[in-house]
C-alpha cells in the first residue's frame, strides 16, 4: 500500500459508484493491491499537522508518504523530525530530493517499505491518507502505541473508534470528489485501563471502549458501590464527566514492575481516594 492511495467517493454517476464499490472490495480482499496515488493538498497537510499539535519534540511517521510533503512540512514549518514509508521507489527518490531542496534532509528519512511491516513505536504523531479498510487493519497497532500518541487521518475515519477532534476544510483545488472539501480526523491514543484495579481496601472496576470509560468504586465492608462515574481517557489521563459528586482525575503510569493508576484528585464520596495508587488486580491479589 503506497502513500496517498485512497478510494475517493465520487458521487452522482452510477458507473462511478459501481467503480468505487469494486475498488473498495478489491482493497478489502488484499490491502497490498494498488489503488490510485493522490496527493494531499498543501492546506490539508498543514491542517493535519496543526490539529495534531506537531512541534519540535515530535517525530512524525507518515504511512504511505507519497511525494514526502507531510514529513517535509512537519520538519520545515514545525521543526519536527520525521519518517515517511512508501513502497514505490520513484516516489521515495523524489521525496529525498524534495527534502534536500527544502533543507531538512538531516531531520527526515524516507524508506521504501511496506507500511504494515513498519515499526510504529518511535512515532509521537502518525499521519495517514489511506483506504478506510486499511485504517481499520492498522487500528489495533495504533491503539497499542504509547498513550498520548496522536493519529491524524485525511478523509477516512477509524470506524467505531470515534475521533477526539475533526474538522472540515474547503479545498477548491482538490483533485477528487464533487464537494471540494476535505475532512481531517484526530485521535489521541488512550491508555488501556480496562479491568480491575486495587488499592488496599478499595477496588476500581473499569470498563473501557476506546477513549470512553465507566468505573465503579467499591470499598471493603460496603455492600453497595461507593461511586460510579463515566468519563474519557485522554492519553494517560482519566477524566470524569459527571457532576461535583463524582469528579475525579486519574493518571495511568506504565512502570517496569507493572502499570499503576494514580488517583490524582477526587471530590465528593470518592474524595478519600486522592493520592492513592491502584494496581491491576492480578498483581495486587484482590
Amino acid at each position: 500500500m503506497t502513500g496517498r492511495r485512497l478510494l475517493a467517493w465520487t458521487g452522482g454517476s452510477p458507473l462511478r459508484a459501481l467503480a468505487a464499490a469494486m475498488l473498495l472490495a478489491a482493497a478489502a480482499a488484499s490491502a497490498q493491491d494498488e489503488v490510485p496515488f493522490i496527493t494531499t493538498p498543501d492546506r490539508v497537510t498543514v491542517a493535519m499537522l496543526e490539529l495534531a499539535g506537531v512541534g519540535e519534540r515530535d517525530h512524525v511517521l507518515d504511512l504511505g508518504s507519497g511525494d514526502g510533503r507531510i514529513v517535509i512540512t512537519a520538519a520545515r514549518r514545525f521543526g519536527a523530525s520525521g519518517l515517511g514509508v512508501e513502497i514505490v521507489p520513484e516516489l521515495v527518490r523524489k521525496s529525498r530530493e524534495h527534502a534536500r531542496a527544502a533543507g531538512v534532509e538531516a531531520r527526515v528519512e524516507f524508506r521504501e517499505q511496506d507500511l504494515f511491516s513498519t515499526d510504529l513505536a518511535r512515532a509521537t504523531v502518525v499521519t495517514m491518507y489511506l483506504l478506510p479498510e486499511v485504517n481499520l487493519q492498522l487500528r489495533p497497532r495504533l491503539l497499542a502505541l504509547v498513550p498520548g500518541t496522536r493519529i491524524a487521518s485525511h478523509d477516512w475515519d477509524m470506524g467505531e473508534w470515534e475521533p477526539d477532534r475533526s474538522l472540515t476544510i474547503d479545498v477548491p483545488d482538490k483533485a477528487i470528489g464533487r464537494e471540494k472539501k476535505s475532512r481531517v480526523f484526530l485521535w489521541i491514543v488512550p491508555a488501556l485501563v480496562h479491568g480491575t484495579w486495587c488499592a488496599g481496601d478499595a477496588r476500581l472496576d473499569v470498563t473501557q471502549r476506546f477513549q470512553r470509560f465507566s468505573a465503579t468504586l467499591q470499598m471493603r465492608g460496603h455492600a453497595a458501590p461507593v461511586a460510579v462515574f463515566d468519563g474519557r481517557v485522554v492519553g494517560a489521563e482519566l477524566r470524569t464527566e459527571g457532576g461535583p459528586a463524582t469528579q475525579a482525575q486519574l493518571r495511568y503510569d506504565a512502570r517496569p514492575a507493572g502499570a499503576v493508576l494514580q488517583w490524582v484528585q477526587a471530590s465528593g464520596v470518592a474524595g478519600a481516594q486522592a493520592g492513592r495508587s491502584f494496581v491491576r488486580a492480578a498483581a495486587a491479589g484482590c
